[in-house]
């Protein structure tokens, strides 16, 4: 098994945490696992992006030009991604963040109305918990007890009285998922 992950979008979103979040959970069930970070020189506007690779056999390189599964949570993103996504592969997206949707008809699309969901219901900072959940559902790459304990090792102790909250943001993914 092994699965090759494009996470994209702007930077405030969540999307380079959302990505070690992922590898952090791959690496506490034992599993290869690459994080590859790529963001401009502004931290919150700019676009960001990252690549999560999990397997359980050796990883030979880190950089990629296909992938298995995009996660795409603004429209320059989409612009920029949807054709690198391998033919039978899924596309993600917010909908919130996405005006013109994704037009390929060789790979599965799914919509999460996650900015919505966290809007709704006053848990904004969770939003990319409850992408992660729908990725979860889609490809149970990892389990969520393995994320619970990647959040406490990669969340300043500070915020681990959010961990809850966050893994209710997993679950809430798992449920809005849908096809396209």
């Amino acid at each position: 098994m092994k699965h090759e992950i494009i996470i994209a979008g702007f930077g405030g979103q969540g999307v380079l945490s959302m990505g070690k979040i992922l590898a952090y959970s791959g690496l506490m069930e034992n599993k290869e696992v690459t994080w590859m970070p790529a963001y401009g020189p502004e931290q919150r506007g700019g676009t960001a992006n990252v690549t999560v690779i999990v397997s359980d056999e050796r990883i030979s390189s880190p950089i990629l030009s296909k992938y298995d599964c995009a996660i795409i949570l603004n429209q320059p993103s989409l612009a920029k991604f949807e054709s690198k996504i391998k033919p039978g592969g899924i596309l993600i997206y917010d909908g919130y963040g996405i005006i013109n949707p994704p037009t390929r008809k060789d790979i599965k699309v799914y919509r999460i109305d996650a900015m919505d969901e966290a809007n709704e219901r006053n848990m904004a900072k969770t939003f990319n918990m409850i992408v992660l959940g729908g990725l979860l559902k889609l490809l149970p790459i990892v389990s969520i007890e393995s994320v619970v304990k990647a959040l406490r090792k990669t969340l300043p102790e500070r915020h681990h009285h959010l961990i809850p909250m966050n893994e209710e943001a997993i679950r809430i993914g798992m449920e809005i998922i849908k096809e396209a």
